[in-house]
């Protein structure tokens, strides 16, 4: 996350390696920010030290903390199954929000979109929290299916094998 890294490295550093990992352009983030451009060029050519204000509105740029959610990774019929619509953690109400996957490749761009979007964490199958993990900044949690998702599973396989 941008506002943890801004405690280990070099502000300009950070700033300028996040602007890329986002694909923002300086304007963006001064438009997000409500910051005027010339200071955010100032900051990224080491011309200016950020005042605090200025790191928590672009930290709040970066990391929108309105509307937080959890995203779920999965296919359709799964994430019309889901019956929760919110959780609480921390003090705070989460929204459930789906994102449909049918393949890997849908399942990472899933995993980018949700954290553009603002996802507080997400939720995905044991084969892709790894993968997801090097991808995002934000927690992710596996799906572990209980004994009765495996065992529908195997009385459906072996129907078929008969």
């Amino acid at each position: 996350m941008f506002s943890r890294k801004i405690f280990h490295y070099d502000f300009k550093t950070v700033l300028e390696d996040e602007l890329k990992r986002t694909g923002m352009s300086i304007k963006d983030l001064s438009e997000k920010a409500g910051i005027p451009s010339a200071t955010i060029y100032k900051i990224t050519s080491g011309e200016r030290d950020p005042r605090f204000s200025t790191i928590k509105a672009i930290c709040a740029a970066f990391e929108p903390s309105g509307g937080e959610f959890v995203a779920v990774i999965g296919a359709k019929f799964l994430l019309d199954d889901i019956e929760t619509k919110s959780i609480s953690a921390a003090g705070k109400e989460y929204r459930i929000k789906g994102y449909p996957s049918y393949s890997l490749e849908e399942c990472i761009v899933s995993a980018v979109k949700a954290e553009k979007d603002g996802a507080g964490g997400i939720v995905c199958a044991p084969v892709l929290a790894s993968l997801v993990e090097r991808i995002v900044d934000i927690p992710v949690v596996i799906m572990k299916p209980g004994n009765k998702a495996m065992t529908d599973s195997i009385k459906s396989l072996e129907k078929r094998l008969e």
